[in-house]
């Protein structure tokens, strides 16, 4: 499905809204991390060494974007991805990321790996 061009103001808003909350590293290694399934925050918390408050702060604002679910279970709270069109933004974003170095070795005739 391709989007009209130019896009409505409303949508730039959207699309503007979208990429403010993918600004921020914690949010990228919580969705990074629930690639692999759902976590609680315990779980999320530990595997990123960061405080309970700042994860479930994190967690709140991708879950107002769409971008995690969560369910009960018990008394624990689940996070899962629930748009992995993300993932496909993180890898165009990693790929062109990647043939820059590659063109920036080129340029000073050594591997920046």
């Amino acid at each position: 499905m391709s989007s009209p061009t130019p896009l409505p103001d409303p949508v730039v808003e959207l699309v503007a809204r979208r990429f403010r909350v993918l600004g921020e590293p914690m949010r990228i290694r919580i969705l990074e991390r629930l690639r692999g399934g759902e976590q609680t925050v315990q779980e999320l918390t530990d595997a990123i060494n960061a405080s309970q408050q700042n994860v479930s702060k994190h967690l709140n604002i991708l879950l107002d974007a769409g971008l995690v679910a969560r369910r009960k279970e018990g008394t624990s709270a689940l996070y899962a991805i629930a748009d992995d069109s993300v993932f496909a933004l993180c890898e165009n974003v990693c790929g062109s990321l990647q043939r820059q170095f590659a063109d920036l070795a080129d340029l000073v005739g050594g591997n920046l790996e």
